[in-house]
């Protein structure tokens, strides 16, 4: 049908680009973070694009239906604005059933949804703690790069020149702050380094060649020195970084069923189960609320709307700590959704039902 083809390819259009522009904006903060762990040597620059594939999943099951919904809004009030709707009426379509037609699109959009939420995230952040705790253990010399200082930890580096394999560095600079005042932080120069391989060790170990050993104790006016033609060093891993992957968000939906009389489990179990309806709900709400007049513009109640909607799914994200408190139970979930499409039918029915109530009041008058 050209008028389906027509109102989905201009939703689709405009909710992806809307989605773009929120995925932007929202993961800004979390790339700024990265970029900057990066910059401090505690990741390597090689991760960063997969790092942000990993968690582009857990951001898009919020992002899309919110997305989803914003070009719902304006495609609509376009129709309302630029006369559209009105030839439409004119034509025996009304604006239910142009919601019928976009039914199929939106059960696309719902699938896609249930997709993210039921493996897509959970995959996306195994993938990423498992990515982030290979990073955990890499430590001083894995991350150098020739001429720049690296700090890691308690730890700085630097290297005049490094080999292909990255096991032999020339030129080095060592320094380690102590872990506690009384200790002496340590300084090493060494002309050569090369990496050593040991067996069921995740340290770094490197055997420096030709260098002085520095202790010095800040704050105090004294230092000890020492040379060495040879010098054993190990590097520990960063043991400030903890991960848990045993976090509920993480689990499959096959995990998440086994372990279900758990209530943080079910928590989440619900939120992926019934998650995917705001889909459903985006399409009700805004048929309902993107009437506009085209003297005020189809961004007129673009902002309203977008609140309502976004109280559904801070609603949704309340209802689901509730559940992990034991304060609430899986049935609260599709109770809200109910709530909300119900009140999506009475909006979209009140240009009918205010002319009969104004005419019920002025029969109670008489």
């Amino acid at each position: 049908m050209i008028i389906r083809r027509y109102l989905v390819k201009q939703v689709v259009s405009t909710s992806l680009v809307v989605t773009a522009l929120l995925t932007l904006i929202i993961m800004g903060g979390q790339l700024i973070k990265i970029f900057g762990r990066a910059a401090q040597g505690r990741l390597d620059a090689g991760v960063l694009l997969s790092i942000i594939a990993y968690r582009l999943p857990e951001f898009l099951t919020l992002i899309l239906p919110l997305g989803f919904f914003i070009g719902l809004m304006l495609v609509f009030g376009r129709l309302y604005v630029d006369h559209e709707m009105a030839v439409l009426n004119g034509s025996g379509v009304s604006r239910n059933q142009l919601a019928k037609l976009l039914l199929p699109m939106t059960f696309v959009y719902l699938l896609v949804q249930s997709f993210l939420m039921f493996w897509g995230s959970s995959s996306g952040i195994r993938a990423y703690e498992s990515l982030m705790q290979t990073q955990a253990v890499r430590a001083g010399f894995d991350l150098v790069r020739p001429k720049e200082f690296i700090s890691s930890g308690p730890y700085t580096i630097y290297a005049g020149s490094l080999s292909e394999d990255r096991k032999n560095l020339k030129d080095i600079f060592y320094y380690q702050k102590a872990e506690r005042e009384d200790k002496p932080d340590v300084m090493i120069l060494a002309k050569e380094a090369t990496r050593v391989e040991m067996a069921n060790d995740t340290a770094n170990v490197v055997d420096l060649v030709q260098g002085r050993r520095y202790e010095i104790y800040p704050n105090q006016p004294r230092y000890t020195q020492a040379e060495f033609q040879s010098y054993r060093l190990r590097l520990e891993n960063d043991k400030d970084i903890k991960f848990e992957s045993d976090d509920v968000e993480a689990l499959s939906m096959s995990k998440l069923w086994q372990k279900r009389d758990d209530s943080v489990v079910r928590s989440e179990l619900g939120w992926r189960i019934f998650g995917p309806f705001v889909i459903l709900v985006a399409l009700l709400l805004a048929v309902a609320l993107s009437e506009v007049s085209p003297r005020q513009g189809r961004y007129y109640r673009l902002i309203p709307a977008i609140f309502i909607f976004a109280s559904l799914i801070v609603l949704m994200i309340a209802i689901k700590t509730r559940i992990s408190k034991e304060e609430l139970d899986i049935w609260a979930y599709p109770v809200v959704l109910l709530v909300y499409a119900i009140a999506a039918a009475i909006f979209a029915r009140k240009q009918k039902l205010a002319p009969k109530i104004k005419k019920g009041i002025q029969r109670v008058g008489l």
